[in-house]
């Protein structure tokens, strides 16, 4: 979408964040509750469900494939699966919009369902490399063709079966992992996957929710195909990437005293959290539960000094959604702040080193783009106007710079923040960031 015709965010200099808010439910799962559910045996009920329109991308697609599904009403959906063998062919492509995660993991799950399927997004997702899943899943056996740069449309072909593979992932990669071992429940054999470093694991635990079994030896994970999935009941917790706006919010603006409820800090998801801390963040994790097998707590966050760090490359992988919000962190620190190992950044729905290095220079920051990361010396931000090119991230994370700012940051192109966290504008302004949307 353009921004002569996305709505654009104004914020006023200055603020503190404080009292309590819930944020969205976490995306990644809310996309996986809507793929199992549909292929269990019986009614799986789910709550908290994300109503951005990334997840509803998911939902609609199942929908097209014949699954009934209730709501989603205040976060409630019913989920009438239908079994494994049970989608039906779809009328019309598959259209995905915005996201990457519907894409791949569907790859994976459709492959072998023996149904011919397009997949289709938009401009932005129609960029995005697919060869990371498609050429692993041809070994496989699937039959799924690409644009010659390896781009959505993906057109799926039906096959007789799928064999089980071991693969080793070149880069760590969650949705890469997911969508082989979603392909693997219809594989002849045992299909494994080695992950060079951490990923969140949403898709292991979920599968074994539902009753499917799936083994871990170290960084090996392996499930057997022919099985049968058992509906369930689900409570999505707060996306942690969501939240992370509003932590580094509160760790920037001065006076800043602020409780984000029931947050998801899946082990493979809360990188951030040490990052932060790394940088003299002042996080305490309250009432830590478990909930429908993810760990999930209260996080209360309290302005504090920040200082510049070397980010260790191992909480990489744990936080790598997590960096557009970040690296406003590190503008803000005291001193230089490093990131290195997060190539993958480049390949998400903007290419967020270069996009947040632009916007960062925009507002005075001083910040050096590498090929695998950048340099941030921290220093006074500038008012000013930045392009978040259509990606929700670099939309909200700057929307928060604005707690620092010297004056007034205007951010265009913003009508992609309803993919991950409908509402964002109206629940940040009533935590204390004076922001309003404006529509040409």
């Amino acid at each position: 979408m353009s921004s002569l015709s996305s709505p654009r965010f104004r914020v006023r200099a200055g603020g503190r964040l404080r009292g309590s808010v819930r944020v969205p439910g976490d995306k990644s799962i809310s996309h996986r509750s809507i793929m199992l559910g549909s292929l269990a045996e019986g009614v799986t009920r789910v709550t908290g469900f994300l109503e951005g329109e990334d997840s509803l991308a998911t939902l609609n697609a199942f929908l097209q494939m014949g699954v009934r599904i209730e709501g989603p009403d205040q976060g409630r959906v019913t989920i009438h699966g239908v079994g494994m063998h049970g989608l039906k062919q779809p009328e019309k492509p598959l259209d995905l919009g915005n996201s990457g995660t519907s894409m791949r993991l569907l790859s994976g799950l459709l492959a072998g369902q023996g149904l011919e399927l397009t997949l289709i997004g938009d401009s932005s997702l129609s960029s995005r490399p697919m060869r990371r899943v498609t050429d692993p899943l041809a070994a496989m056996g699937a039959r799924i063709e690409a644009t010659a740069r390896g781009t959505a449309p993906l057109h799926i072909r039906p096959v007789e079966s799928l064999t089980g593979i071991d693969y080793a992932m070149p880069m760590a990669s969650a949705q890469v992992k997911s969508s082989l071992l979603l392909a693997g429940l219809y594989a002849q054999g045992e299909t494994c996957v080695t992950e060079p470093a951490p990923t969140r694991d949403h898709t292991e635990r979920m599968l074994r929710g539902f009753g499917y079994g799936v083994r871990r030896e170290g960084n090996r994970i392996c499930l057997t195909g022919g099985g049968r999935l058992t509906a369930c009941d689900l409570d999505v917790p707060a996306d942690i990437s969501s939240a992370t706006f509003f932590m580094v919010g509160a760790s920037i603006a001065e006076g800043s005293d602020l409780t984000l409820e029931h947050v998801g800090i899946n082990p493979t998801r809360d990188g951030v959290i040490g990052i932060l801390r790394l940088m003299g963040a002042d996080i305490e994790i309250l009432n830590p539960r478990d909930v429908g097998g993810e760990p999930v707590a209260d996080l209360r966050v309290r302005s504090a000094p920040l200082k510049g760090i070397r980010i260790p490359e191992a909480l990489v992988p744990l936080a790598i959604d997590e960096f557009p919000a970040l690296f406003i962190a590190a503008a803000c620190a005291e001193g230089e702040t490093v990131l290195t190992g997060a190539e993958e950044l480049r390949v998400k729905e903007t290419d967020r080193i270069q996009v947040m290095a632009d916007g960062l220079l925009a507002l005075g920051v001083q910040a050096e783009p590498t090929p695998d990361g950048i340099r941030i010396q921290g220093g006074p931000i500038a008012g000013g106007q930045v392009d978040s090119k259509g990606d929700h991230r670099i939309a909200m994370s700057f929307a928060m710079a604005a707690l620092r700012a010297g004056g007034e940051i205007l951010i265009d192109d913003c009508a992609n923040v309803n993919t991950s966290f409908p509402g964002f504008a109206a629940l940040a302004a009533g935590a204390g960031l004076q922001i309003e949307t404006e529509h040409d």
